[in-house]
């Protein structure tokens, strides 16, 4: 895996932020520690936007083994007991 050209970013935090920061990773783990937590704040946001832009596309009417909790359960639980065959169409 290539390494990902590094860019210089000036940032301003709260000094009571960077305490913690520096607690938690370490002042020389800064850039390491920031960039896991952007990283994983971006895929967060970036499935949030998926569910967002999915919402409403599945009709209820199609879907009633999935109108409670209880139902959605007994469907998957079927789901799994399936016998299934990875070579047959």
């Amino acid at each position: 895996m290539r390494m990902a050209m590094r860019i210089a970013v000036n940032m301003s935090l709260p000094r009571d932020l960077v305490e913690e920061l520096d607690h938690v990773a370490g002042p020389r783990n800064r850039s390491a520690f920031v960039e896991g937590a952007v990283r994983d704040r971006l895929r967060r946001e970036q499935m949030r936007r998926v569910w967002q832009d999915a919402a409403g596309s599945l009709r209820a009417e199609d879907y009633p083994h999935w109108s409670t909790s209880e139902k959605v359960q007994e469907w998957v639980t079927e789901r799994r007991r399936e016998q299934t065959d990875a070579g047959s169409e």
